[in-house]
């Protein structure tokens, strides 16, 4: 079975996208690599900072490696809190305090609608190559659900009546943007790995 270092210190993010990969690739984390940083994430775009993490960890460990940034794109708030969704209330990457600032800037408003939106950077044999993946739905008015991280407790996906929150792994892995970018970097994997 092939491995591949994923670019991140989030454990949640290592544990959706092994689970979302399934058995077909081992993602190893940085800690498991020897890794010991965070990487900064100073850009503008999603594909900017995804790019920046997979480049530093390419350079460090000399190994083929993927890196992801995701943010939450707000239709009312011009795409906000979209690169900074993991900072929207400050540096500490405060869940609770992000998703209070985002329900607070968006009381009142009558449009909710919103997207998750994840980029995958894949560093692979020399070359770069990008996946996207998208998941609209809307912001809810209070946090419904336990599951999940992040703003997952106010995210509606487009055709459920549940928060990703309120879901399992298999039930947001139907629907999820991460799931989606992550089937396209499989399939680039499976289909060049010979």
């Amino acid at each position: 079975m092939q491995s591949i270092i994923f670019a991140t210190n989030n454990q949640h993010k290592v544990e959706e996208i092994q689970s979302a990969i399934g058995n077909q690739i081992t993602v190893i984390t940085l800690a498991e690599a020897g890794v010991n940083i965070d990487i900064p994430e100073p850009h503008p775009t999603l594909e900017q900072n995804a790019s920046e993490k997979s480049a530093t960890i390419k350079k460090l460990t000399g190994l083929d490696c993927f890196s992801e940034d995701t943010g939450l794109e707000v239709a009312a708030l011009n795409g906000d809190p979209g690169v900074l969704s993991a900072r929207y209330a400050g540096d500490e990457k405060s869940f609770d305090k992000n998703i209070d600032k985002l329900l607070e800037k968006l009381d009142g408003k009558a449009d909710r609608s919103a997207r998750f939106r994840t980029v995958i950077s894949l560093v692979w044999k020399g070359r770069e190559h990008l996946f996207e993946g998208i998941c609209e739905g809307s912001i809810t008015n209070e946090r419904v659900g336990r599951n999940g991280f992040g703003y997952d407790p106010v995210f509606l996906p487009k055709g459920t009546n549940r928060t990703f929150a309120e879901m399992d792994m298999s039930e947001k892995n139907a629907v999820s943007h991460r799931k989606k970018a992550a089937d396209k970097l499989i399939d680039f994997l499976i289909n060049h790995s010979t």
